[in-house]
């Protein structure tokens, strides 16, 4: 486990060097308008992924109560 983390840390360490040395800096303006639209699409994104995740739960817990509540009313019909 600590050579996971110990070779996580190195890896980010790398990486961050890596990129504050070989940057390249931009002289570049981003309009709050252009902000605005991408913090739109993001939380659209977000929230279809929520909800697509929410009805699939529903969707198999479902399915599973089915499975689960048929399986347990064979058993009570046998006795």
């Amino acid at each position: 486990m600590k050579k996971k983390a110990f070779g996580a840390l190195k890896f980010t360490y790398f990486f961050s060097c890596f990129f504050v040395l070989f940057s390249i800096t931009a002289h570049a303006y981003i309009d709050p308008s252009a902000v605005t639209y991408i913090i739109q699409g993001v939380a659209g994104i977000l929230i279809a992924v929520g909800a697509a995740i929410t009805v699939f739960r529903h969707k198999i817990k479902a399915a599973w109560r089915k499975w689960y509540y048929g399986k347990v009313s064979k058993k009570n019909k046998k006795k």
